[in-house]
């Protein structure tokens, strides 16, 4: 645990940053949270919810406005130093979550901005250990098997949310040269695997949003196929994961995979959320280049709720090698869920919450 350790966390008050902070948290460690100025008021009351829910005190919590695209982080000079001087253990989690996302401002955060971040892990004398959490697709164009040591290709992306945290993660990769690092790449994250809960609606909720506006009707024909698998992990093993790793010393210069080792076909997952929304199954498997041709339509996004942009992942013949991060988390208990095990999780938490 990092009881004794004072974490410079930029990302808050993100989903995955704000789970993560109540985790480590439980260890007794003091934060100083990175929160830009139009969000400061909600990470105050982010803060307050956690301190409760935790038993940390509130003193533990010091926002920091700031922006990871400005100089110094955004903060004031002696705000910065003071950052610098204090630091033990660093999460980069701040960055543009979104396949759509133009190239420029994708540019500035995503890799400019973690530019910035590593110049100030540079300066942090007493830095333990700096996490940075990258994505499984920094993978790109690329198909077949990833592993967790592969990084550099010339394959092409889908997108610019994919290149620029392709680039950002190779100039981490660089600083494992001088520092203690630990880069995290994430696959598709989901809700709780217990609770359902979750901040945005992407990634295979757009399946569950499909099959949910007519479940008989729509989960009659299955538009999954048996050749590709889409990876989906819970946020809660992504957090408990990464929470693990924080301390773990074996994981310092690692690059981890927090994918389903043994994730279900895009058929598969059709089939399994089917069941829990209509309690059947399919009568029939449309062909892939057929569903293909139709998710391309440009009336397909206002009928099946699936943005152009995110069509390519369903058709995605890429796995991803987990065998350094299940080695490292074996140890600790921690292993990512099967989809079956928490899809009525999901579903339930979607019928409840139809607008986030």
């Amino acid at each position: 645990m990092l009881s004794q350790e004072t974490i410079f966390l930029t990302g808050f008050p993100g989903f995955i940053a704000a789970r993560l902070i109540k985790e480590l948290a439980r260890g007794g460690a003091r934060f100083l949270l990175l929160v830009q100025p139009a969000l400061a008021a909600r990470a105050r009351e982010e803060i307050a919810h956690l301190s409760n829910e935790t038993g940390a005190g509130a003193e533990r919590f010091q926002i920091v406005e700031g922006d990871i695209t400005g100089a110094r982080l955004g903060m004031s000079e002696a705000e910065f130093e003071r950052a610098r001087a204090e630091t033990t253990v660093l999460f980069h989690l701040a960055a543009i979550y979104d396949l759509g996302v133009r190239r420029e401002p994708a540019m500035r955060v995503n890799v400019e901005g973690t530019r910035n971040v590593n110049a100030f892990a540079r300066g942090c004398a007493r830095l333990g250990r700096y996490h940075y959490v990258s994505t499984c697709y920094v993978a790109g164009l690329r198909t077949g098997v990833i592993r967790e040591d592969e990084l550099e290709h010339a394959a092409g992306f889908r997108n610019f949310y994919e290149e620029t945290k392709y680039h950002a993660e190779l100039e981490v990769e660089r600083l494992k040269r001088e520092l203690p690092v630990t880069i995290h790449r994430p696959a598709v994250v989901c809700g709780d695997s217990r609770t359902g809960e979750t901040a945005k609606y992407d990634g295979i909720y757009y399946l569950i949003k499909y099959l949910q506006m007519w479940p008989q009707l729509l989960s009659l024909a299955n538009i999954g196929n048996a050749d590709v698998r889409l990876n989906v992990v819970p946020v809660d093993f992504v957090v408990a994961a990464m929470t693990a790793l924080a301390g773990d010393e074996r994981a310092a210069g690692a690059t981890v995979q927090l994918a389903d080792p043994r994730p279900l076909t895009t058929g598969e997952l059709f089939e399994t959320i089917s069941h829990a929304l209509a309690g059947r199954g399919s009568r029939v498997r449309l062909p892939k280049p057929l569903v293909r041709a139709t998710l391309r339509l440009p009336l397909s996004e206002k009928l099946t709720k699936l943005p152009h942009v995110g069509v390519p992942y369903f058709f995605l013949e890429q796995t991803y090698d987990t065998t350094r991060a299940a080695g490292l988390l074996a140890p600790h208990g921690v292993s990512c869920p099967s989809f079956p095990t928490y899809v009525r999780a999901l579903v339930d938490f979607v019928a409840r919450h139809p607008k986030l």
